[in-house]
């Protein structure tokens, strides 16, 4: 099986040029199944920390990269929405965000904020034992009682060390949203109205903004807190000066 790919075809959220090269690394198997980036992508074409993936290779085999507070040692792990990527020996520390347009962006954030990451539940589900199961946007598994009040659609935060639930964020009217795919991938607002649609379609939502707000479907938002609106970033610039 092939270790590359073309360019051209690479999913939207990819931040990569596509007609600079022919092809480019292909994501292996993990987390975020398709629109995962390569690691070495990340570390190669947008951080520019290494020039190949032999360096790459190198960087990861010395524990210098974490990412979601874990050692990774495979160039080709797929990067995806919410992961923390960190880099301890140069003190830098990055939340991957949808940018504009649904391209995955580094946003630097402080080292407490890259302490915990931010999940979607898509799916929850009732295990032996009695335990409710909820799945993640990554894929990530995470195992609760039964009686609390967690649900699809909802967000958790959870630490990087002790993968425990730290925070949950409830989706609902006035919750604060990001868009992460679509034509406004990337905007934040407050959940203003939720049109249900009855049968199997998507419901659609009225997300107001700074803007004018905008309208998509129930399935391209995640919700956030405030510390996702930039200013932890904000925070670890001024740290730096």
């Amino acid at each position: 099986m092939t270790r590359h790919q073309k360019r051209l075809a690479v999913p939207n959220s990819w931040p990569v040029e596509r007609k600079t090269n022919t092809f480019t690394v292909k994501a292996g198997a993990g987390p975020h199944g398709e629109a995962g980036v390569p690691l070495v992508v990340l570390l190669r074409d947008v951080l520019g920390y290494v020039d190949s993936t032999k360096e790459a290779r190198y960087a990861l085999n010395n524990d210098s990269v974490l990412v979601n507070g874990d050692a990774v040692s495979d160039e080709q792990r797929p990067i995806g929405m919410f992961d923390i990527l960190a880099f301890p020996e140069r003190g830098e520390f990055f939340r991957v965000f949808p940018d504009e347009g649904g391209r995955l962006a580094l946003t630097p954030v402080d080292e407490e904020a890259a302490g915990s990451r931010l999940g979607k539940i898509t799916n929850k589900s009732v295990v032996p034992g009695g335990d409710a199961q909820l799945t993640l946007h990554d894929g990530t598994n995470v195992l609760v009682d039964a009686d609390t009040e967690y649900d699809t659609k909802d967000s958790i935060v959870v630490d990087n060390e002790s993968k425990e639930i730290v925070a949950h964020f409830e989706y609902e009217e006035g919750a604060l949203v990001t868009a992460v795919a679509g034509q406004h991938a990337g905007r934040i607002g407050e959940v203003a109205d939720i049109d249900v649609t009855l049968g199997s379609g998507s419901n659609t939502v009225f997300v107001g903004d700074d803007e004018d707000g905008y309208e998509t479907v129930e399935e391209y938002l995640v919700v956030i807190d405030e510390n996702f609106t930039g200013d932890d970033a904000d925070e670890a610039g001024d740290s730096d000066e």
